[in-house]
């Protein structure tokens, strides 16, 4: 077994190569120096965002999990002893505790008290990310200069996804302690979802069908999601992993080769999913996160 220099010192490297990997060969802050902590037993939990849907090599059709998604590229980072991936598609809060398919059980099943690493990507399908996306692009078509998909979800001034988004928080706070519960002395790494539309607010009708006055709403909407994300991992000890930050400029409007996530029509992953270069990311920052 190699000593812990050793082994900090490949982790460290692995750092090096997943950072330079997503910036163009010049390294960002996405990259430790070194490893600060080894782990024994890594679980990885979460949604299709974790799973890497669409991205070869897909190894477990039924929950769209790839070989290359971040939980994959953390792993061989940090070497663990064991690893359990139980990411899967469509997973909600309610699937850490509830089957999900067939051969999906409930994704805390995986935990138990010798588990000190986590990773959770959760929350999305909670607000109905798939028929939000749904909605959108099919309004977009008959209002591209307007804002239909916004008003169609507000009802008597309210804005329905931020409601429901704030409800959604009960569910994350739920779902972390039930992780301290089971796994007491794990590093629990809570990631948000990276930048699907851009930053500034600006639409691609003809790549993406939103309106230009939904983007906006839109970008603000999966901000605000990440926030509260943020405020139960931090309220709930765990380390909040931001993938947003690192995605701006990558979004799904950008060309094959800038973009980190696929549009409607999508080639490297599902649609408005992370591709290859969105998980190595994604797994950059959670890297980060894990040895600091």
């Amino acid at each position: 077994m190699p000593s812990t220099g050793t082994s900090r010192a490949r982790t460290a490297l692995t750092a090096f190569a997943l950072a330079a990997a997503v910036s163009g060969g010049a390294v960002t802050a996405a990259g430790p120096a070194a490893a600060q902590t080894t782990y024994a037993r890594y679980v990885a939990l979460g949604d299709s965002y974790a799973s890497a849907a669409g991205v070869p090599d897909q190894i477990d059709t039924a929950c769209a999990r790839s070989s290359r998604n971040y939980p994959s590229l953390l792993n061989a980072a940090l070497t663990p002893a064991a690893r359990v991936d139980v990411t899967c598609g469509g997973a909600t809060t309610a699937h850490m505790t509830s089957r999900q398919t067939g051969s999906a059980g409930p994704q805390f099943d995986a935990l138990n008290a010798d588990t000190d690493l986590v990773t959770l990507t959760i929350g999305g399908n909670d607000i109905g990310f798939a028929d939000i996306i749904v909605r959108c692009a099919t309004l977009g078509l008959f209002s591209p200069n307007g804002a239909p998909c916004k008003s169609s979800y507000t009802k008597a001034g309210v804005d329905q996804l931020s409601a429901k988004i704030d409800v959604t928080a009960g569910s994350i706070a739920a779902t972390l302690d039930g992780i301290r519960q089971r796994s007491p002395r794990a590093t629990v790494l809570v990631t948000g979802y990276p930048a699907i539309l851009p930053d500034d607010g600006t639409n691609c009708f003809s790549t993406v069908s939103i309106a230009k006055g939904d983007a906006p709403w839109l970008r603000d909407t999966e901000k605000h999601l990440n926030a509260v994300i943020a405020a139960q991992a931090a309220a709930h000890g765990a380390r909040y992993v931001d993938t947003y930050t690192p995605s701006i400029g990558h979004d799904a409007c950008k060309p094959t080769g800038t973009r980190w996530l696929e549009p409607l029509f999508a080639s490297g992953a599902a649609a408005f999913h992370p591709n290859a270069t969105g998980e190595q990311s994604m797994a950059a920052a959670a890297l980060a996160a894990a040895t600091r």
